[in-house]
């Protein structure tokens, strides 16, 4: 490897290397495992005639075809007003990885702590014995790998609280789903795999995402924000340092740079 090669080297790694420092800001939006999406749960509420609907937030599972039941790790819980989320509002509550593929539910699951608050009067929030284990919310849904996905909780407030006649309030929450995704991704071969390059992306805005290519010579830079990226192909020795430039990442998208030949 050129001495100019091994310095490129270094300030990208060092760039890399600051990007995970910063992760909880960016919620390691570029850090996605291969075979793996990430999913990032906001939680939102169409107007309801309360002061104030507060529920417990505790964690989000979301069933996959691929991996069963996977609870999202990285979870904000907490009580949270639903009325401070109207109108477009929304919070982030929830970011994790799941198996890409199919999800058929997402499962909320809420605390004992939930309130709702009339003419200034708080009313303790009484949850069904059958939701207490998880409320489960139908899906149908395909996660592509390596890309980033942008889900909503539209909690509709004045639809899930059921007053009783004896002045008690039931929780019985009507949610509706919605998502988008928001980034693209970067993948394809390397041949000879045994060339192991570190394969880096880049952009003239500062975004980047590195790789490994693995013993099959496949490579997958996720989590990228749509703009032109310069690519770069850093082997072992004896094989050359190869860069492509101008590979375009679109909203939604897997770019596919088909086979890149690293030479010696």
């Amino acid at each position: 490897m050129k001495v100019t090669q091994i310095w490129k080297l270094l300030g990208m790694l060092c760039i890399v290397s600051f990007l995970a420092a910063t992760a909880c800001d960016k919620d390691d939006d570029n850090n996605v495992t291969e075979g793996k999406a990430t999913m990032r749960m906001h939680l939102t509420d169409a107007p309801a005639a309360y002061d104030a609907v507060y529920v417990d937030v505790q964690e989000i599972e979301v069933h996959s075809d691929n991996g069963g039941w996977v609870t999202l790790t990285n979870i904000k819980p907490g009580i949270y007003n639903l009325l401070d989320f109207r109108n477009g509002l929304d919070t982030l509550i929830a970011v994790g990885e799941v198996p890409s593929g199919k999800i058929s539910q997402i499962r909320l699951i809420l605390g004992p702590n939930n309130s709702v608050v009339e003419n200034g009067i708080t009313h303790s929030l009484k949850t069904p014995s059958a939701q207490q284990s998880g409320l489960k919310l139908n899906v149908n849904y395909t996660l592509q790998p390596g890309l980033v996905y942008e889900f909503w909780l539209d909690f509709d407030a004045s639809r899930s609280i059921v007053a009783k006649g004896n002045g008690d309030f039931n929780l019985k929450p009507v949610i509706k789903v919605f998502t988008k995704n928001t980034t693209g991704s970067i993948e394809g071969f390397v041949d000879p795999s045994a060339s192991s390059p570190v394969v880096i992306a880049y952009n003239t805005a500062g975004d980047t995402a590195t790789a490994f290519a693995n013993s099959n010579g496949y490579f997958l830079l996720g989590g990228l924000s749509p703009s032109s990226y310069t690519v770069d192909f850093d082997p072992i020795a004896p094989y050359n340092f190869k860069q492509v430039t101008g590979v375009a990442v679109t909203v939604g998208n897997v770019t596919d740079m088909g086979t890149i030949i690293i030479t010696q």
